[in-house]
């Protein structure tokens, strides 16, 4: 998902331990109270199926539900794939083609209506008809998934899914296997709304769900408020727990630094924004109890658009990576303590890691120095000298700073560079259509699920990219036949062995590095500042804070 702007701090901030389901003991002292969030903007549509944004994937994790979920607890068993609206995890049959699973019984949407089998159909044909940016790099394996990406105002998977819906139950036919298709499943876009949803984008309407808030009122100017889901009962609370706030009122229109000084005091409990640089030693001098650092699956990286000139240019592309001098945007990130430099696109955490250095001075597995003597050479062996380019970023004030450390990169290669900042909410939508004419951008990622697939294939994965749509993920427009082949086999070939799968994983990047559509700037934990009044800080590996399982005092 797209990643939202943080900055890490490297002062005297430490992870708080990690916390367990709260006691029924816990649910009857701690439950009630507002809890109080703040941005400097919205974050676009609250369609579930099409919203794709850090931001309120992480509070529709308390609206919505799925067939199967990540298991709410913090920790690396918050990894794990539970059954949520489904009984239990089925075991596939049909040699990994086919998967049947029984929905629960007595199981309502925020409004009252029974959930059906029906419901979870209609669901998955829906998120072909709207276009969610996930459709082909998470659901392409269900039959009928190719006819619905071409047509999506026809899809009827008509042959990917049957329902019994006097067994309650809903089979999954596969036309190849997917190693991950549990996870997939798990996320955000795959949330089971009911079969009368419209197939649009419902944009500031909200639609009925399952879990224990529902959307009660959303003004993208000002405010977003969530309340009490009178239909819900905790059926799992490993995949869905019973919420201890009342209310979560979101505010919007809050500057970042305004923000800082508002959540320091307790006018709010937790900001969305990062944290600009210049308030980081306070923090780390003052808010040490409040200011939690957790490991968190995230990157930053420079993309470039392989369609426009001048990145277009293999040369160029190389010549930007070299330039790039990580340890200076570390710092500008707030150091080192929590915050280093990236030399592949998959985080260092997770297998098989960013991989060899092929930009540095030097060789080796790590990021030395930039080389901006061969970065000059190979723009001018590109032709490109002197062109105008333009960087788009974020107008965060983190996101800002590297910006315009960026664009002085870009000049001092021989270009005629500007940075142009957009507001948080439009920035990444706006790099994925190719009717802007992106050139290259300053952008985030953080894992919708623990896997090297979830940065390689689903950002430069050749069914990602989707011209004229604000859902093309794969913002530079990459396709390569050895690399999808590399990544199809990792994802299909259940026959492998997870080492082997991590090697497969290793040689896409690989490749992908050698041609270069993006830069790989930074991995960074994430620095996350609450109120004095929040306890039972609960931070899961996928979902982040937990909005749903905080105290309020």
């Amino acid at each position: 998902m797209q990643a939202p702007w943080r900055t890490a701090a490297a002062l005297l901030l430490c992870a708080l331990p990690p916390t367990a389901h709260a006691s029924a003991e816990d649910t009857a002292t701690h439950r009630g109270g507002t809890l109080r969030l703040v941005a400097s903007s919205s974050a676009g549509t609250l369609d579930p199926q099409i919203n794709y944004s850090g931001q309120y994937i992480n509070l529709f994790a308390n609206v919505y539900d799925g067939l199967t979920t990540f298991r709410k607890a913090t920790g690396p068993s918050g990894t794990e794939v539970v059954a949520d609206l489904a009984e239990a995890i089925p075991t596939p049959t049909d040699n990994g083609l086919s998967y049947t699973f029984i929905l629960r019984d007595g199981l309502r949407f925020s409004n009252g209506q029974p959930v059906t089998v029906a419901d979870v159909a209609a669901s998955f044909r829906r998120i072909f008809r709207v276009g969610s940016p996930t459709a082909g790099a998470f659901y392409g394996a269900i039959k009928g998934a190719d006819a619905c990406l071409a047509q999506p105002t026809h899809c009827t998977l008509q042959d990917g899914l049957s329902i019994d819906p006097a067994r309650r139950s809903i089979t999954f036919h596969l036309q190849h296997p997917d190693a991950e298709f549990m996870q997939k499943l798990a996320f955000t876009h795959a949330v089971i709304l009911p079969a009368s949803s419209p197939d649009h984008d419902t944009g500031t309407t909200p639609l009925p769900g399952t879990g224990p808030y529902r959307l009660a009122d959303y003004a993208p100017a000002t405010h977003l408020t969530l309340e009490r889901n009178p239909y819900f009962h905790p059926w799992n609370p490993q995949a869905q727990p019973e919420g201890f706030p009342d209310r979560i009122s979101y505010t919007f229109g809050i500057p970042d630094e305004a923000a800082v000084t508002a959540v320091e005091n307790g006018q709010y409990d937790w900001m969305a924004d990062p944290i600009p640089m210049d308030r980081l030693g306070e923090l780390g001098s003052h808010y040490i109890a409040q200011t939690h650092v957790m490991p968190h699956p995230s990157i930053l990286f420079l993309t470039m658009n392989m369609h426009e000139p001048p990145f277009d240019s293999l040369l160029v592309r190389q010549a930007v990576n070299y330039a790039l001098d990580r340890r200076a945007l570390v710092i500008l990130n707030g150091g080192p303590g929590t915050t280093r430099p990236l030399c592949g696109l998959v985080p260092s955490f997770l297998p098989p890691g960013s991989g060899p250095c092929l930009y540095t001075t030097g060789t080796g597995e790590r990021w030395r120095a930039p080389n901006l003597q061969k970065a000059r050479q190979l723009v001018h062996d590109s032709g490109t000298w002197g062109q105008k380019v333009t960087l788009i970023t974020a107008n965060t004030s983190v996101a800002m700073a590297m910006g315009n450390w960026v664009r002085d990169m870009l000049e001092a290669l021989g270009y005629k560079a500007t940075l142009h900042p957009l507001a948080s909410n439009v920035a990444f939508s706006y790099i994925q259509n190719t009717d802007n004419h992106m050139q290259i951008a300053l952008a985030g990622w953080s894992a919708d699920y623990p896997s090297p697939s979830n940065f390689l294939d689903a950002l430069l994965g050749c069914e990602n990219f989707h011209p004229h749509s604000d859902s093309s993920i794969n913002s530079p427009g990459f396709c390569d036949a050895t690399t999808q082949r590399l990544m199809d086999q990792a994802k299909t070939d259940v026959s492998l062995t997870l080492q082997e799968r991590n090697a497969l994983w290793g040689q896409a990047q690989q490749r992908i590095m050698e041609l270069a559509p993006m830069a790989p700037v930074i991995e960074k934990d994430n620095v996350v500042l609450t109120s004095p009044r929040l306890q039972n800080f609960f931070y899961t590996p996928v979902n982040q804070l937990l909005f749903s399982q905080v105290w309020l005092h």
